[in-house]
C-alpha cells in the first residue's frame, strides 16, 4: 500500500493534552522451566505516552510482548520493574476500573449465556441502571452488527468466532469507557467485519475516547491510528505518527502511461505492469529525464505521483535491522 500525503494527515497531539497512559522503564520477567529457574524478559524498559483522545496502535510480531504490555497496563500482570499511570492513577488502581473497557485477543465468556444476557451481566458488574441498559444494549448490538434476534435467542456456544468478537466489543463498551484496550480486535472477522470494527474504532476516537490496541495487521493500523509504536523482543523500538516514522524513508514516483518501447520502459520502471497498451510501475531515475525519454519514443504519460514507503515497508526494515526474521 502506498502512502500519500492525505494518508498521513493525522498528526501527533499537542503537548498540552494530558497523557491517558504513561509508562516509565516498565519491565516484565517471567520465570519458566520445571524449577522456575529460567527467566524470560517479555518487556524491557518500556517508556511510553499515549495521549487522551488518540488512537494508538501497538505493532509487533507474535511473541513481541504486545499482550504482556497490555495486560500489565490493565493490572492483570504485575510489572517486574518500572511504573506506569492510567488516567493519572498508578497501574492497578481500582478507582479507574469503571473508566476502562477491554476486549481480549481470545475472549472467553460463559457460553451458556446468550449475547444479550452477557451484556446484561456486564452492565450489572458496572452497576448500570436497568433504564440505561434498555437503551444501551440495543444500541451496542447495532453498533457491532449483531441482530437482537441472535443476541437474545442464541447461546454464545453457538456463536462463530466473529460473532464472539463482536459481542466482546459490545461488552468492552458497555460502561461507556474513557479508555479502551483492544487486543487484536480484527481477529476472526471477515472483510465486512473488519471494516465495521475499523469504523467503530474511528467513531470512538471521534467521540474523544482513547483507544489502545495491539495488532500485527499493519494495513488496519495504517488507516485508523493517530500514532503507532513497534515492539520487538519486548523492546519499544519506534514510536510516533506515520509522518514522523516515515519522513526519512526513501520517496519515489509511481508512473503510468501508454505506448512506447517495452525494452526502454523496462530500464526505467521497476515492477512494471502491462495491460494491453497501458503500463504502470515505480520510476527509476529523475522524472524530467524520463519524461524526455517518453517524448523521444512517442509515448504518452498518464500520471506521475510521488509515493512513500508504507508502514509495512518501515516495519519490515526495522525487523531486518535487528536480524528478526521470524515471530517464533
Amino acid at each position: 500500500m502506498t502512502l500519500t500525503t492525505e494518508t498521513l494527515a493525522r498528526s501527533a497531539p499537542t503537548t498540552d493534552i494530558a497523557a491517558a497512559i504513561e509508562t516509565y522503564q516498565l519491565g516484565k520477567v517471567y520465570r519458566t522451566g520445571f524449577w522456575l529457574n529460567r527467566q524470560v524478559e517479555s518487556l524491557k524498559d518500556c517508556t511510553l505516552q499515549v495521549y487522551e483522545g488518540e488512537t494508538f496502535g501497538l505493532l509487533g510480531l507474535n511473541g513481541a510482548g504486545k499482550t504482556t504490555l497490555l495486560k500489565t497496563l490493565l493490572g492483570i500482570v504485575k510489572p517486574t520493574s518500572g511504573k506506569g499511570l492510567l488516567l493519572g492513577k498508578p497501574l492497578g488502581d481500582r478507582s479507574i476500573k469503571q473508566k476502562i473497557g477491554y476486549l481480549p485477543e481470545n475472549p472467553y465468556f460463559y457460553d451458556f449465556l446468550t449475547g444479550w444476557e452477557l451484556l446484561e451481566y456486564t452492565a450489572g458488574l458496572f452497576e448500570i441502571p436497568h433504564s440505561v441498559q434498555k437503551q444501551r444494549i440495543p444500541a451496542l448490538l447495532e453498533l457491532v452488527g449483531l441482530t437482537q434476534s441472535a443476541a437474545k435467542k442464541k447461546q454464545l456456544r453457538q456463536y462463530s468466532k466473529g460473532m464472539v468478537q463482536r459481542v466482546g466489543m459490545a461488552q468492552a463498551l458497555m460502561n461507556d469507557p474513557e479508555l479502551v484496550f483492544l487486543d487484536e480486535p480484527m481477529s476472526g472477522l471477515d472483510p465486512l467485519g473488519r471494516k465495521q470494527m475499523r469504523d467503530i474504532i474511528v467513531s470512538l476516537g471521534d467521540r474523544g475516547k482513547t483507544v489502545f490496541f495491539n495488532s500485527h495487521v499493519l494495513s488496519e493500523v495504517e488507516q485508523i491510528c493517530s500514532r503507532v509504536g513497534i515492539l520487538a523482543r519486548g523492546e519499544l523500538i519506534s514510536c510516533g505518527t506515520l509522518s514522523e516514522l516515515l519522513i526519512n524513508e526513501d520517496e519515489y514516483y509511481v508512473v503510468s502511461g501508454r505506448g512506447g518501447n517495452p525494452e526502454i520502459l523496462d530500464r526505467w520502471i521497476e515492477q512494471i505492469n502491462y495491460q494491453d497498451d497501458l503500463w504502470s510501475g515505480k520510476l527509476r531515475g529523475e522524472p524530467q529525464e524520463f519524461i524526455g525519454t517518453l517524448r523521444l519514443m512517442d509515448a504518452e504519460l498518464i500520471s506521475l505521483n510521488r509515493g512513500r514507503a508504507s508502514l509495512e515497508d518501515f516495519f519490515m526494515a526495522q525487523m531486518e535491522l535487528r536480524g528478526i526474521r521470524s515471530s517464533t
